[in-house]
């Protein structure tokens, strides 16, 4: 049974290096990509204010979170629920770096050595939609999934759109995985399926791109190649 956990994090700031610290941790269960219900979300103290940019973000202020626990009281919840489990998160580094520290003042294994799996769904949208703006929100608006309620970033909010957002992205994987299953255990099933056809007896006509097309063509390798930092190699080939 396939088990994956969509997770996001709110954090004080963008450092956990510098001492920011997680504050909210939305988790999101999949068996088999259905949605389960089970649900972990929680907030922390961590004994600090949100500079003013993070707090502009997820609206948590200090004094709401001033009765909550601190991520060491939930520590063994946390990896209780998350160990062994394959996770799905929106630029990944930035969320792993941030658990990955908070274990580490608790004296716990990593994150990263808990799970089975990561996967980083911001590089995974880059690669389907490359040269597009691939935030949440524009995936949500492209793939249709609503998130009408997202004024303010929520660690547990942003999981639930994401989840969605991962199924919409991978639906042909499930189709395929669906069509293996069904051939896999059949050879002539397999070669029913296998028709070869002689080319050789058309007359394939060659159509070459209109001037337009080579241009919005060549519009497209310049937004991948800005995107990717100027990392692309298709210029210097050419």
């Amino acid at each position: 049974m396939s088990r994956q956990i969509v997770l996001d994090t709110e954090t004080t700031g963008l450092s956990a290096v510098d001492g920011d610290r997680v504050i909210e941790l939305g988790c999101v269960e999949l068996l088999n990509r259905k949605l389960t219900g089970r649900n972990l979300h929680l907030y922390f103290n961590a004994d600090r204010d949100s500079h003013e940019d993070a707090l502009r973000v997820h609206g948590i202020t200090t004094e709401f979170l001033a009765d909550k626990p601190r991520f060491h009281e939930k520590a063994e919840e946390i990896r209780a629920y998350l160990e062994g489990a394959e996770l799905i998160i929106h630029n990944a580094p930035f969320d792993m770096g941030f658990l990955n520290k908070e274990f580490e003042r608790v004296g716990m294994p990593s994150l990263t050595s808990m799970v089975s799996g990561v996967i980083d769904s911001l590089l995974m949208a880059r690669d389907i939609f490359p040269g597009k703006r691939n935030s949440l929100d524009a995936l949500c608006d492209r793939l249709e999934v609503d998130n009408s309620g997202r004024d303010l970033h929520g660690a547990l909010l942003d999981a639930e759109l994401l989840a969605d957002v991962y199924i919409n992205m991978t639906r042909g994987q499930e189709q395929l995985l669906s069509s293996d299953a069904h051939s896999s255990g059949s050879k002539s099933a397999s070669a029913a399926l296998v028709k070869k056809i002689d080319f050789s007896q058309f007359d394939l006509p060659v159509i070459l791109a209109s001037d337009a097309e080579l241009a919005a063509h060549d519009d497209v390798l310049t937004q991948m190649d800005k995107s990717s930092g100027g990392k692309t190699i298709w210029r210097k080939l050419a």
